[in-house]
């Protein structure tokens, strides 16, 4: 039979494993909160330890800590940096409102892992105290949204940056790799003038340049950090050097120059640089969507889609049609990016319920937008990987599409009007013929200027 401990709160005593170094409140949470079997992320987690690493430091070196017991609760968080108890944070996504089960999640293990090193067992809170000590001078209302930018912050530097410019870089090669290549261009699902094939891939690798570049704009209001205010922005309980002191302390972990928010009140009551990110991220599955939804389409066929250019084929695309195969790497980032769409909507709805002096809803916005990070992160290096850098066009049947498109009218405009050169276009469609031939049997152009005026690559300009 396992052994237990016995611990009290303010609500009375609970009864816990002993092998844990969480501690009453935690359990109250875990009893309470039986819902989804989600907790809060790796990244999440060491961004708490990072939070409690610095306010001990902070609250040490203005002598509010012993070097005893500041040395205990350093190397306790820095357990909590380094993963060593992640299986200890144990607290739902769905809790109680602001976070407040998951900031007492952290101080309790951070507490009885800090007495543990003392020597005294665990929930012998004379020797480190979870509220008096790991928490000095914080509330959960300063300590989980600085939680949230960190990690976020984090997790778009190390992760979302880095697949997008590997996205742009494989998409540009292939830019380059197709210059060449003329094909239909097509707006409305419909025929339209020649464009290159390259031409159409450096459009993709721009597109993904420029949320790269909105995303890293969005991410300096995460610097803002509202650690300090405690509370309510007052900073009550807290000494009058201790919001710089962590600050300094959270930029020497990290290596990221963090701010203090320049407004106390304004930075607990809302969570807003978690929108301008959360809204960044949709922005970004917007036009990664699109580029995914292209790519399929161009791919289509083998033989009645446009079958403009060949995917790698990464498995079976069929349970009974033997053969098939399917653009599922363009299909799962689809997925990716509908979830990220999604979550923006929570993180919307949960930043916008901000009421009065505290936003209540941080525990689901910092899980739908690290969730998010996580996800486009990890769905745009597989496609590019197993899918962009595989792409090979068929040359031919993109030359053919780019004679055929009876858009190839459009150069006629110069010589005979629109409405001419739209007859042109329609007796092509009803023929069969290419333009260029129209054009040369009503004598319009002769065979040496049809092939100087309608040549496909030269239509597509630089």
């Amino acid at each position: 039979m396992e052994k237990l401990r016995t611990e009290k709160d303010t609500l009375g005593e609970v009864n816990l494993p002993d092998g844990v170094y969480y501690g009453a409140q935690t359990k109250r949470a875990v009893d309470n909160f039986p819902i989804s079997g989600l907790r809060l992320p790796r990244r999440f987690i060491k961004a708490q330890g990072t939070v409690k690493l610095a306010a001990a430091r902070a609250n040490g070196s203005l002598g509010l800590l012993s070097k005893k017991m500041l040395k205990a609760i350093e190397r306790a968080s820095m357990e909590v940096i380094n993963g060593t108890h992640d299986d200890q944070f144990v607290v739902d996504v769905y809790q109680a409102g602001a976070g407040t089960s998951q900031n007492m999640n952290a101080n309790e293990v951070i507490a009885n892992r800090a007495i543990e090193l003392l020597g005294g067992e665990k929930g012998d809170y004379s020797l480190v105290h979870p509220n008096d000590h790991v928490n000095m001078a914080q509330s959960t209302n300063d300590t989980i949204p600085t939680s949230i930018y960190i990690s976020s912050f984090e997790a778009l530097m190390d992760d979302l940056v880095p697949a997008l410019k590997t996205l742009k870089g494989a998409l540009m090669t292939k830019s380059r790799e197709f210059d060449k290549i003329v094909k239909a261009g097509r707006t409305h699902l419909q025929d339209a003038v020649p464009i290159r094939l390259g031409q159409e891939f450096g459009g993709y690798a721009e597109s993904v340049q420029n949320d790269m570049l909105r995303l890293q704009n969005a991410s300096k209001s995460l610097l803002n950090l509202p650690i300090g205010g405690n509370a309510l922005g007052t900073g009550i309980n807290a000494h009058p050097r201790f919001k710089r002191c962590v600050i300094n302390e959270i930029k020497k972990i990290t290596g990221i120059n963090f701010k203090g928010s320049k407004n106390l009140f304004e930075g607990i009551q809302n969570v807003y640089p978690a929108l301008e990110l959360s809204a960044s991220l949709r922005g970004a599955a917007v036009t990664i969507t699109k580029i995914a939804n292209d790519i399929r389409l161009l791919g289509s066929g083998p033989r009645t889609g446009f079958a403009e250019i060949r995917l790698p084929a990464v498995q079976p695309g069929s349970s009974i049609m033997p053969g098939k195969v399917n653009p599922a790497m363009a299909e799962m980032l689809n997925m990716v990016c509908f979830q990220v769409m999604g979550n923006d909507t929570a993180v919307s709805y949960s930043v916008q319920a901000s009421q009065l002096e505290l936003n209540v809803m941080m525990p689901v916005i910092a899980h739908n937008l690290l969730f998010s990070i996580e996800i486009l992160s990890n769905g745009i290096n597989v496609f590019t990987r197993k899918c962009v850098y595989g792409i090979e066009a068929d040359a031919q049947k993109c030359n053919y599409y780019a004679d055929a498109t009876l858009a190839m009218a459009t150069a006629l405009n110069p010589i005979v009007g629109y409405s001419s050169a739209a007859e042109v276009s329609k007796e092509a469609y009803k023929s069969g013929k290419s333009v260029k031939q129209v054009a040369v049997e009503k004598g319009i152009l002769t065979n040496s200027e049809s092939s100087q005026l309608l040549d496909p690559f030269k239509l597509t300009g630089r």
